[in-house]
């Protein structure tokens, strides 16, 4: 595997997660994993069906079971705190269930947890035009890829650090899979947010990431820069099985 790079500009990654042991009650899911993630980047994290990228994810939150092992968000550990916390450090998720407030406008969901910092509602409508558009329209009024865009926009508006992405495309139409991967890469871009994305759609997770996590049987198995993997078939196949 490629070493990882190891820290941000000023010597301290903005996810840092060491033997990681992690799942639900008395049953563990993740077995060891450590990986980093640096400001301004974008890593994915790939792998067949059922082998612990959501928990991963969860974990992350402090939605699981912790059982052993070490995260930190820039140098702090975080570990045994309670969600919320880890939220006001600047963790910012974004669940495969969108869980947008249904009874709420898009602009109310967005100002209800706003904090201050670059994401504001401005920025926000200028990468999702579609909300702005939208913005006195019922979080339950909203097509499937608006309340994706409404749920990645409100968890931006709490100007989060390191930002968790579940599946975002997951059975979205193509031309708001576009529209959602280029709004990804802006906010990646913009070089402040580091950002942590489990995708089922292979392909376009690598051709739109820096690095990829492939996960087995709850642990990283492979690890390496997108553009290597996306372009060598026989490997993916061996990894999470994808031969044409």
């Amino acid at each position: 595997m490629a070493p990882e790079p190891t820290s941000t500009g000023d010597g301290v990654p903005a996810l840092a997660v060491k033997g990681l042991q992690a799942g639900y009650g008395k049953a563990r899911v993740l077995h060891g994993v450590e990986f980093n993630v640096s400001r301004g980047e974008l890593v994915v994290v790939i792998g067949r069906n059922g082998v612990g990228k959501t928990t991963l994810i969860e974990t992350l939150c402090g939605l699981t079971t912790l059982q052993g092992g070490e995260i930190a968000l820039y140098g702090k550990r975080v570990e045994t705190l309670p969600s919320h916390r880890r939220s006001r450090l600047g963790l910012g998720w974004v669940p495969q269930e969108r869980e947008v407030f249904g009874s709420l406008s898009v602009e109310e969901n967005l100002t209800v947890v706003a904090r201050p910092g670059p994401w504001t509602l401005e920025a926000l409508y200028d990468l999702f035009p579609r909300l702005a558009a939208r913005r006195r329209n019922a979080g339950t009024q909203l097509s499937g890829g608006e309340q994706q865009m409404l749920a990645i926009a409100r968890a931006l508006a709490t100007n989060p650090s390191l930002l968790l992405l579940d599946e975002p495309v997951e059975g979205l139409a193509p031309l708001v899979v576009q529209e959602l991967v280029a709004a990804i890469a802006r906010m990646r871009d913009a070089g402040n947010l580091a950002i942590l994305m489990v995708e089922q759609k292979f392909e376009i997770a690598l051709a739109h990431s820096d690095r990829c996590l492939v996960m087995d049987r709850g642990e990283i198995v492979h690890r390496c820069p997108s553009q290597e993997l996306l372009h060598d078939h026989t490997l993916l196949d061996r990894l999470i099985g994808v031969a044409e």
